[in-house]
């Protein structure tokens, strides 16, 4: 009962340090005018009061006026996925569980280079004459800095750490450098060509998160090594940036005016897909063979979301997952004790705007959940599959007008995984959520 509070204490605690990372993260470069904000009443959100209203103005002043500054933009993101990393590290082999389980020999080399490619279309585009951010001589001294500062933390930290490759190959697993890498580049090619289209910047950073699961995938690093990387990659990029900038002043800057903030559309319907990881929170036994009852202990989730909505406040849409729970058998809980279940559910999705960037998202899913065989103690569980239901809360801030990150609560029931029980098992996760807006 003990371990239990004490479990969900930590889990708790790490619910309102993700609010606080979170808040960092989703304070993205561009915040629309003041004057804009305070001049013009949204319409279509929650009712408020004058007085509750000009408070409310007050508290989004300090925070408009908090995310120009230029320190504040050049290290939330990346300070965010370096404390996010670090919180997940207790639950690094969770998560290698997910790809022993389902992608057990899984290998390709495409992340040696895909760590590139970012930086190879910046120089394309370039050599093409398509006019970037930088002239080339500024362009050049920002990415060489970059390089320089990432590269010296990550080897300063691989040479400090000596954490162990999760395939026993070396111990400088912490942090990871391709994933450092990809999020530099990516960091980059966003910098100087994210005018072109909002799309620049989305494709970039979802060819770097591509590249950390594969490091993942490829069973050479944990995943607090691959956002720990991703953190460094982008805080190095940010502050060499912002370096050169107070240096060359408007020596070599050919557009100025590309890092001032841009406006939120606030007509635009909430469609999006967005990666989400969290925990499972023990949601109590699971029951398997006749008569045997397992206590759930921990458990791990990662997967895809995404909706498509036909106005600002109803949409239809899925989620599909990978997640497993360690349970205690014959009083031990570990990684070995480990139930995985993969899920694919759809239903209706509601939104219901609260702020200018803030808002309430909730969902109705049923779908199906997938048991491969287990194997717990002496016991041999077949695979097995059911049907499942679920719904969920979600507190979004929208960082821009195409990305929006988000807390998430999903709380739902799904059929055992043993054939033989025929009742639900609960289940509980917290996390969050990055997103594209569609």
């Amino acid at each position: 009962m003990k371990k239990t509070q004490f479990f969900l204490i930590d889990r708790l605690s790490l619910m309102v340090v993700d609010r606080c990372c979170l808040a960092m993260l989703l304070t993205v470069m561009s915040v629309p005018s003041l004057n804009a904000q305070t001049s013009v009443d949204v319409p279509d959100t929650l009712s408020l009061s004058p007085r509750c209203r000009q408070d409310s103005l007050v508290h989004e002043d300090f925070v408009e006026r908090l995310t120009h500054t230029r320190w504040f933009q050049a290290t939330f993101s990346g300070t965010a996925l370096i404390v996010r990393g670090l919180l997940v590290k207790s639950e690094d082999r969770q998560f290698r569980q997910l790809r022993d389980t389902y992608a057990p020999h899984f290998h390709t080399k495409i992340d040696n280079y895909s760590q590139y490619l970012p930086a190879a279309v910046m120089f394309g585009l370039k050599a093409s004459g398509v006019e970037s951010r930088s002239s080339w001589s500024r362009m050049l001294l920002s990415d060489a800095v970059s390089m320089a500062m990432m590269t010296g933390v990550v080897q300063g930290l691989k040479h400090t750490t000596h954490v162990e490759r999760p395939d026993g190959s070396n111990s400088n697993s912490f942090p990871s450098g391709h994933t450092a890498t990809a999020f530099m580049t990516a960091t980059m090619l966003t910098k100087e060509y994210g005018h072109l289209s909002p799309w620049v910047g989305v494709g970039a950073y979802t060819l770097a998160t591509a590249t950390g699961l594969m490091r993942i995938g490829n069973n050479k690093h944990w995943m607090s090594d691959v956002l720990v990387g991703a953190g460094v990659g982008l805080i190095s990029t940010e502050l060499s940036y912002w370096l050169v900038d107070a240096i060359c002043k408007d020596r070599g800057l050919l557009r100025p005016g590309d890092d001032r903030p841009k406006p939120i559309d606030e007509t635009r319907r909430p469609s999006f897909v967005g990666l989400y990881m969290g925990w499972n929170v023990p949601p109590g036994r699971v029951r398997v063979g006749e008569g045997l009852s397992y206590k759930a202990s921990s458990g791990t989730t990662i997967g895809l979301e995404g909706a498509y909505f036909l106005n600002r406040y109803v949409g239809v849409g899925g989620r599909a997952a990978l997640s497993n729970l360690q349970l205690e058998v014959d009083g031990v809980s570990s990684p070995d004790n480990m139930v995985d279940y993969t899920s694919l559910a759809v239903g209706p999705y509601f939104a219901l705007p609260l702020g200018h960037r803030w808002s309430m998202g909730s969902k109705l899913l049923a779908g199906e959940v997938w048991y491969p065989e287990t194997s717990l103690g002496s016991v041999i569980v077949a695979r097995h599959h059911g049907l499942l239901f679920g719904t969920g809360l979600s507190l979004e801030y929208q960082l821009k007008n195409r990305m929006a990150g988000s807390l998430f609560v999903d709380d739902g029931f799904q059929i055992m995984p043993d054939s033989q029980n025929h009742g639900y098992l609960h289940t509980l996760a917290v996390g969050t959520k990055v997103a594209i807006r569609l």
